[in-house]
């Protein structure tokens, strides 16, 4: 096992590039870094530089990592040397309430069995469609006319107390540093009020997705969803940036949403955020 560096990092995100879009997340947190954002993560593989599984995890020495929920992400392209590595290394804190985020939903059933041999209580937290452009000039948009465009702008740190209240995962002060963290160091799009206060957002998280798409109750049914996502699908596009987003399964609208902007998927994948020692 080996923790990556810099000129590592670097290789490992042109690889990992070519296994889109189920190496997303991993892809995602490594064009960040490699972008100089702030992080709390270490990033590990099985071996260098023909690796077959990279993991990020929280960084044992980054203080900042213990203000954060304690999340694991990895690829794989080798399961058996997944299954070694999470039962032979030292690679994981059975010990604390943790998760595994942005997973293979066919792993499922091997993490309950680890999980299980430790005594550790499992579930799955939630399971998600990864929908994916992997070209912005098909991005359906809508018209915007003079007066809208003068209103989209970008999220700034007035606003994270606004966010925080609506997201789904938010409310708290943990919430409030998630927020802080994605408006300071990534892209963002929203629509002002005539007084110039976000009506509708959305934000790009720190594995580079797209989410916290939301429209204040009294200023929906006014297209401004639509306006947000290729908005910033176009400005991440020719940023660089993945342009993905993972939505819950359950979630209906938001998929037909996304699928009728032009976003794709794997039929036959589903990624599943699982939770342990909760």
């Amino acid at each position: 096992m080996k923790v990556l560096h810099k000129d590592e990092l670097l290789i490992a995100e042109r690889v990992l590039l070519k296994h889109v879009p189920k190496s997303l997340k991993v892809y995602g947190y490594l064009y960040g870094i490699n972008r100089n954002k702030p992080t709390t993560l270490e990033v590990l593989v099985d071996t260098w530089p023909d690796f077959k599984v990279i993991i990020c995890r929280p960084d044992p020495k980054n203080k900042l990592a213990m203000e954060f929920k304690k999340q694991v992400t990895y690829y794989s392209m080798d399961d058996q040397i997944l299954r070694k590595m999470l039962t032979e290394e030292n690679l994981i804190d059975w010990s604390i309430h943790f998760l595994i985020a942005g997973l293979d939903f066919s792993h499922t059933s091997m993490l309950k069995e680890l999980s299980s041999a430790r005594e550790v209580n499992n579930r799955v937290f939630t399971l998600v469609h990864l929908m994916y452009m992997p070209d912005c000039s098909h991005v359906i948009s809508p018209a915007v006319d003079s007066e809208m465009e003068s209103r989209i702008s970008s999220l700034d740190l007035s606003h994270v107390d606004l966010v925080n209240k609506t997201w789904k995962f938010g409310g708290d002060e943990q919430g409030y540093h998630y927020i802080k963290h994605f408006i300071s160091n990534f892209p963002s799009c929203c629509i002002t009020d005539g007084q110039g206060q976000p009506v509708s957002w959305i934000l790009m998280y720190d594995y580079c997705a797209l989410g916290l798409l939301y429209t204040l109750p009294e200023h929906r049914g006014k297209g401004y969803a639509k306006v947000l996502v290729s908005t910033i699908a176009k400005i991440l596009h020719v940023q660089g940036y993945p342009v993905y987003c993972y939505i819950e399964q359950e979630n209906t609208v938001s998929h037909s949403f996304f699928k009728n902007l032009g976003f794709i998927e794997d039929p036959s994948y589903r990624a599943a955020w699982f939770e342990f020692n909760f």
